[in-house]
């Protein structure tokens, strides 16, 4: 007697491992549709802009520096002072640097996949204090030839630049000139400054508009041994970024204001410029920018990623309560009838993937679950022969659907709202079952096995 109820056990088990065929594959659709879709972002950016990054403005002072070095006579073997030439730049940083930037953005769309453009609207103004001799010590500037000095200002993507570039630097006007002309910065732009001598002067103030256009990041380097950057956007979802928070934040369904303060204190940048490395990109100095994220809090593909997690759950959770319902109203329930049932919960995963696409993960989850509950609720009404039994098991796995959306959308307590969920239903099922005689289910089971093959002859 209880043999056929263990069999009728590993037959549920059974079909549970073998529907975990059909959500594999869909799991794998839903990261093939999401390469697709990043791939049409890469395309949209390509044709557009990337992320950007803004790094500078810097002054720089290019150098020829002669060197004595010892070296030997490879004949003679006699050693002999040599005099050599060496290259290089020394780079000087704002004492202030401000940044006031208002961002609008906007999506693209290729097919049925958007991608969020931003187009930053930034006033950029500071001020440049370069020291007598470039810093460079009495005793070593005889060595130093000086090249003209340059401001140079590093853009991530040159073809986000939206307007005509001009320099106003101590009430002189002067138009930017395309190259940063540093290879460690990559792209951007500069100005020659002769002005500038190694006899120093007085302070360079400086300020100009940029119309910068990218997608998905929009970062600054604090360049300034004193920034305060302000930037304010219509988005209402951003994700700041970077090795700085803002100071201050405020956001709505508007839009962020944010504000961010650094100082050479908390960012050490002027000495990691100094030990920079033009091999590495000077990634020591360029990683130290902060920014925002445009991202889409909605991401379908990862939230039905996450909701298919829990399919094997929700399936051996669904499965129980229908063997509840088999072992307490003396029912017999086919295993082709839990494969039906099992099918149908594998089933709302692809609609959930195919709908969100085209309305949202929201409408979707919602549109899905119903038409699963709707589906499984007809078909078990006319399985436990009841409209009572079937609708109780209706709104009980409505209330799985409804569990399971809670779970993804509270990512901080999804573990503990998971834990607890299992524990509650462990507990309804111990309270349910506590009379149950688990010996006269087998009697129970074998005679309505004998029942049905009685039927069949």
């Amino acid at each position: 007697m209880n043999r056929s109820l263990a069999i009728k056990l590993g037959m549920i088990a059974l079909l549970i491992l073998l529907l975990m065929i059909p959500l594999l594959m869909i799991n794998g659709l839903i990261d093939e549709r999401q390469e697709l879709r990043d791939g049409v972002l890469q395309d949209i950016a390509r044709s557009s802009s990337h992320s950007q990054q803004l790094i500078g403005p810097m002054i720089v002072v290019p150098f020829r520096k002669n060197v004595r070095v010892w070296n030997t006579n490879e004949k003679t073997g006699v050693r002999f002072l040599e005099t050599v030439e060496r290259t290089g730049e020394l780079y000087f940083l704002p004492e202030e640097f401000e940044l006031d930037g208002q961002v609008r953005t906007e999506t693209r769309a290729r097919g049925i996949y958007e991608a969020r453009l931003f187009h930053a609207d930034n006033r950029i103004d500071g001020r440049f204090k370069v020291p007598e001799r470039y810093g460079v010590a009495a005793k070593d500037f005889a060595d130093y030839r000086f090249d003209e000095p340059y401001l140079s200002v590093g853009i991530s993507d040159i073809r986000g630049i939206e307007n005509a570039l001009t320099l106003t630097l101590n009430q002189q006007t002067v138009d930017f000139l395309p190259g940063s002309r540093l290879g460690w910065l990559g792209q951007g732009v500069h100005v020659p400054l002769p002005m500038i001598t190694a006899q120093g002067g007085p302070e360079l103030t400086f300020g100009f508009d940029l119309r910068l256009q990218g997608t998905g990041e929009f970062q600054i380097l604090p360049v300034g041994k004193s920034t305060k950057v302000h930037l304010s956007a219509d988005w209402p979802h951003p994700s700041f970024i970077g090795n700085y928070l803002p100071i201050k934040r405020e956001i709505n369904e508007q839009g962020f204001n944010a504000d961010w303060q650094t100082s050479f204190f908390s960012t050490n940048l002027l000495e990691t410029l100094q030990a920079c490395e033009p091999s590495d990109g000077c990634e020591a100095f360029r990683s130290r920018a902060f920014g925002v994220s445009f991202i889409d809090p909605v991401d379908q593909y990862l939230k039905t990623d996450r909701a298919i997690k829990y399919a094997l759950l929700f399936v051996a959770l669904t499965f129980a309560g229908f063997f509840l319902f088999e072992v307490l109203k003396s029912l017999a329930v086919h295993p082709v009838q839990y494969a039906l049932v099992g099918v149908a919960l594998a089933f709302f995963y692809l609609l959930l993937l195919s709908l969100s696409e085209h309305i949202g993960f929201a409408p979707a989850y919602l549109v899905s679950a119903s038409a699963c509950v709707l589906l499984i609720g007809f078909y078990v009404c006319h399985v436990l022969r009841s409209v009572s039994h079937g609708l109780g098991f209706s709104v009980g796995l409505a209330g799985l659907y409804g569990l399971l959306y809670g779970l993804l959308s509270a990512e901080d307590y999804a573990l503990l709202m998971g834990s607890l969920l299992l524990f509650s239903l462990l507990g309804v099922f111990m309270v349910l079952t506590r009379k149950l005689d688990w010996y006269g289910v087998g009697s129970k089971s074998a005679a309505a096995m004998s029942f049905d093959l009685g039927e069949v002859k």
